[in-house]
């Protein structure tokens, strides 16, 4: 996989892979610079000794150290397990007692876990990067490559293991989705430590030979258009919230060399895409993924989806649209999401957890949890999960999840968790608590990542439940946006 990405370092050696940009300049990584630190990395993890396939956990923030050390541990041949650097001491502990990392390699202020694994600090890391090459382990492209941890409908974060053939199937991507061609400057508004910055906006860029663009730690959405604009940014990729915040003063962008943007992580609201449309000239194109599959179902400029739908099978993908029973429903009739468990970008399995990995699967189908609708064209319309699943920001999280934290609280007695509408196309976490009222914000701040945490608290006499005693999430979000 690493030796994949970074093919092009042969033909574009001194092609800008990556340049770090920020108001004040930009920090530049050629093709040939980027490979030779992630080589050096490989070399250094290598003379550690660590065993072949052992996981490595990754608690570093936005910093290009994250992609090197991602790269160079995965061209070593071990595991690499990004994690948010947000995740507190407590639940990164708790993913460390399930990973039992060989290693865990660290930047400066990210909690780490209470873990005996050895730590690999900054300094050394970047020490490495001039460290005497490693070579590429080649291998079988089906053995595990890397990890990543997704929210679990249960509430206990689930370890997703993806193979070296992953990086293959995002080429269905550059068609189906990007139109990304050598040609391009992409900027991705994500950190370094956002998987979709990682797939999106550094791997697919440099499997093509295109440039890299990624903001500096510490740039605000409304400093993007300036920076999209001096560094002739070709593609620009972001969540919804981006967009939104990109638009707020209502004014007209200009961004000359812009084509498009690309959305993922959760719905685009259609409101935004209009306005995003009259303020540049440009449209944006959603996909709809996951991170056991990553992006499947997209639009592109080749081929725009027509509204309301999310877009198109990308080319290759072998997809249905299933019924209860695990049988393909007519055309226009919603059903549950399927993936074929063919498809090159489908995760191995679930860490530790072989009943979960079963669970998912019918027959030759991976079933996603995504409610679709399938139009006579193969259009695909997104009508929400079949669970309770919250998205925040572009991150999938469970509400048992931040109803555990929250019940720990010695003043709630029941706690429930939904994502509501504050207004339209913008919604949050919001928790319902029982009890003596109470401010439940640093309490969650101590248990909960930020992107975890609610930003509405509701206090209440009593939680909805239904008939058999089980608490109706629904009925709590359609009430409480009646109210509102």
């Amino acid at each position: 996989m690493a030796a994949y990405v970074l093919g092009h370092a042969r033909d574009l050696p001194d092609k800008i892979a990556l340049a770090v940009v920020g108001p004040r300049g930009a920090e530049r990584w050629s093709y040939a610079r980027l490979e030779a630190a992630v080589l050096g990395v490989a070399g250094g993890l290598a003379a550690m000794g660590l065993a072949q396939g052992a996981p490595v956990l990754m608690r570093l923030g936005n910093t290009v150290d994250f992609p090197i050390a991602y790269l160079g541990a995965i061209a070593a041949g071990l595991m690499p397990v990004p994690t948010a650097a947000a995740l507190t001491t407590p639940e990164i502990t708790k993913l460390a007692a399930e990973i039992n990392p060989a290693l865990i390699i660290s930047g400066p202020d990210v909690p780490l876990p209470d873990h005996p694994a050895p730590v690999l600090q900054k300094t050394a890391l970047e020490a490495m990067f001039t460290h005497a090459p490693g070579d590429y382990v080649m291998g079988d492209p089906n053995r595990p490559a890397y990890m990543i941890y997704t929210s679990g409908t249960s509430g206990q974060p689930r370890g997703v293991v993806h193979a070296h053939r992953a990086i293959w199937a995002r080429r269905m991507m550059w068609a189906g989705w990007y139109d990304l061609h050598q040609t391009d400057r992409v900027l991705h508004a994500g950190a370094f430590n956002w998987t979709y910055t990682l797939g999106t906006g550094l791997m697919d860029p440099w499997a093509v030979g295109a440039t890299a663009l990624i903001p500096a730690a510490g740039v605000t959405p409304e400093a993007l258009p300036l920076l999209l604009k001096r560094y002739d940014a070709t593609i620009f990729a972001a969540a919804p919230g981006v967009y939104r915040q990109m638009l707020k003063t209502g004014a007209p962008l200009s961004l000359p060399k812009l084509r498009h943007g690309l959305s993922a992580g959760e719905k685009l609201p259609d409101t935004t895409r209009a306005a995003w449309n009259t303020a540049t000239g440009t449209l944006v194109y959603e996909a709809l993924g996951m991170s056991e599959v990553s992006t499947y179902v997209s639009g592109a400029p080749g081929h725009p989806a027509p509204l309301p739908a999310t877009g198109y099978p990308q080319p290759g993908r072998r997809i249905a649209v299933l019924n209860a029973d695990h049988e393909p429903v007519p055309r226009g009739t919603p059903g549950q999401m399927a993936v074929s468990n063919r498809d090159p970008g489908l995760m191995l399995h679930y860490w530790k957890a072989p009943q979960d990995t079963a669970a998912r699967f019918a027959g030759e189908w991976f079933l996603t949890g995504d409610t679709v609708e399938m139009a006579e064209d193969g259009a695909i319309t997104y009508l929400g999960r079949d669970d309770d699943m919250m998205n925040a920001g572009g991150f999938r999280v469970s509400p048992l999840e931040v109803e555990r934290a929250l019940a720990e609280h010695p003043a709630v007695t029941e706690a429930a968790a939904t994502e509501v509408e504050i207004k339209p196309g913008v919604t949050v976490i919001a928790a319902f608590y029982t009890g003596t009222e109470t401010d439940l914000t640093a309490f969650a701040a101590e248990r909960l990542a930020r992107y975890k945490q609610p930003r509405l608290y509701v206090h209440m006499e009593a939680l909805p439940k239904g008939g058999n005693g089980k608490l109706n999430r629904r009925a709590l979000r359609l009430g409480w946006e009646a109210r509102k």
